[in-house]
């Protein structure tokens, strides 16, 4: 893979994540793009990197940069992603694709005019045991969904002055804890189901609509070291926690909390998948063991181990047994079936990543979330596929 070129765009706190698991897969990487050239210039010296462009235009116009990731607050993906497809760049887009399902489906489709990998970084469904669950289910194991039902909390914004630039509409969206951690859980359950969603109930909640605000930006997860010191008060209309009731397309029923003032949940997400033939329950907090539950033996719990898993998901678990992976693995795992298929070199196969049409069909549920919680009632979903 050392060949290909990886320009980097953000340099706050996933930026540095995608250059690691890059690294660990031998890519070469161009060089990286801050906030500014001040940014550029610490990120590239701090990360040992070979260069600090100072603007996206020169990694647009860069021959040695033949796909660029964007790790850059949510308002700024649309703009890029489509100034990098123009580009003939690949691209590898941080969730949410765009700030709306307009822009996201403009984006698929030129996406697929410009014949390139366009990807969206929804890495949780590479734990291993997740990809084993999907693996399980395209086998029959599962049978028949009857339920699906989980929830994504955390506790990083937990008190009034935590903050960060997504508690703000303008910079993330008006929805906060579905759009930025929900749809790493509806993407998770729709690459293990292969469901859609028909339609959807949801009620969200602001419990601070008030936050203080550090006289300078936050990175994220990082307020709560930093302190308070000298703030000022700032309007909060995005959720810190809601619901939603879902009705998948076949029958299928599912339920889906998420939190991001759950005292003592730094980064927990958990699913159970209830089927025809058996149950699926897995916990981001303990990765390396998916509970597979029956009514007449007796229950199983498998732990990640290459030599135990489908022969398919295999090359996704790189250490043996006990010998756990975690977090930073996803991204490195979710990276690999990206470029795989890019070195491949057919973008008329199908894609064996999260794609942007993936991204956009996570955006219009978050769309009809936002509306069934303005209106107090179930609303269909239309266009997820595009």
């Amino acid at each position: 893979m050392s060949e290909l070129g990886v320009a980097i765009v953000g340099a706050g706190f996933i930026g540095p994540v995608h250059v690691e698991a890059l690294r660990r897969l031998g890519l070469r990487i161009t060089g990286i793009l801050g906030v500014d050239p001040a940014e550029s210039e610490s990120a590239k010296t701090k990360l040992h990197l070979p260069r600090a462009y100072a603007s996206f235009e020169e990694i647009q116009s860069d021959p040695a940069v033949q796909s660029v990731h964007l790790t850059v607050p949510n308002r700024l993906h649309y703009a890029l992603a489509k100034g990098a497809l123009e580009a003939g760049k690949h691209v590898l887009c941080e969730k949410p694709l765009a700030m709306n399902s307009t822009e996201s489906g403009e984006l698929v489709a030129l996406a697929r005019q410009a014949r390139r990998a366009a990807g969206v970084n929804y890495n949780i469904r590479y734990y291993p045991l997740c990809l084993e669950a999907a693996e399980m289910r395209r086998r029959g194991t599962l049978g028949d969904m009857f339920s699906a039902c989980g929830s994504y909390v955390q506790d990083w914004l937990f008190y009034p002055t935590d903050y960060n630039w997504r508690v703000l509409a303008e910079e993330g969206g008006e929805l906060r804890a579905i759009a930025d951690i929900g749809t790493h859980w509806l993407d998770l359950v729709h690459a293990i189901t292969g469901l859609e969603v028909e339609s959807l109930c949801a009620d969200l909640t602001t419990i601070f609509p008030e936050r203080r605000r550090p006289r300078g930006e936050v990175q994220t997860f990082q307020g709560k070291e930093a302190g308070t010191g000298d703030t000022e008060p700032i309007k909060v209309s995005t959720e810190d926690f809601g619901s939603v009731m879902l009705k998948f397309q076949g029958g299928g029923r599912g339920l889906l909390w998420v939190s991001q003032v759950t005292a003592g949940r730094k980064n927990c997400l958990r699913f159970e998948i209830a089927g025809s033939k058996c149950a699926l329950a897995w916990c981001s907090e303990t990765p390396n063991e998916l509970w597979v539950g029956h009514r007449d033996a007796a229950n199983e719990s498998l732990i990640r181990d290459p030599a135990l898993l489908s022969p398919t998901v295999r090359k996704y678990a790189n250490h043996p047994g006990g010998h756990n992976e975690g977090f930073p693995d996803t991204f490195k795992q979710c990276f690999r079936a990206f470029y795989d298929y890019i070195q491949a070199g057919d973008f008329s196969a199908p894609p064996t990543f999260p794609t942007f049409a993936d991204g956009h069909r996570e955006i219009v549920l978050c769309e009809a979330v936002l509306k069934s919680h303005r209106e107090r009632r179930w609303v269909d979903v239309k266009g997820a596929q595009s």
